[in-house]
């Protein structure tokens, strides 16, 4: 099920289960974590893209071992806000992945999050080699943390 909204995505979640924050490349889908009070985003893993049928089996089976239960995915809007290529193969994405699922899944504005993970791995003094190797993973988690800092906003973030 693919929620319009936030609050949508929040009213469909159980509690203390996990939930995943994806950014989708065109080679790859970084991939975070939640804790189960869905405060925390945490980095785990990426998955180097092949086909729709190989990526979605790849991701479903993390998703199953960790125990997580609902799937953010970042939407690439441009910076103007306007819908492009990227987005409509986000949607696309999206849509396949429902037929195979039961997770919710939710759109979260990831304008940035890509800038914002160089960022910190620059701080963090990470070598170019390890960056190019984890970009795209803590990319998923400023898109992840993003929808848990607004879930928690609304006040029931953590439904336990």
């Amino acid at each position: 099920m693919i929620c319009a909204t936030v609050e949508a995505f929040l009213a469909s979640l159980p509690p203390n289960r996990a939930i995943a924050g994806l950014d989708l490349g065109d080679k790859t889908i970084g991939v975070a974590l939640s804790d189960l009070r869905r405060r925390v985003a945490t980095p785990i893993e990426v998955i180097r893209r092949e086909k729709f049928t190989v990526d979605a089996a790849k991701l479903l089976a993390l998703l199953e071992a960790r125990g997580a239960f609902g799937i953010v995915l970042g939407l690439p809007l441009n910076m103007d806000g306007s819908v492009g290529p990227r987005v409509q193969a986000t949607q696309a994405f999206a849509r396949n992945l429902e037929k195979l699922t039961a997770r919710p899944i939710c759109y979260w504005d990831e304008r940035l999050s890509t800038v914002a993970a160089e960022r910190a791995l620059l701080e963090a003094d990470t070598s170019r080699k390890r960056r190019k190797e984890v970009i795209d993973q803590v990319a998923a988690g400023y898109i992840l943390q993003g929808a848990l800092d607004r879930m928690a906003h609304m006040g029931r973030g953590e439904l336990s």
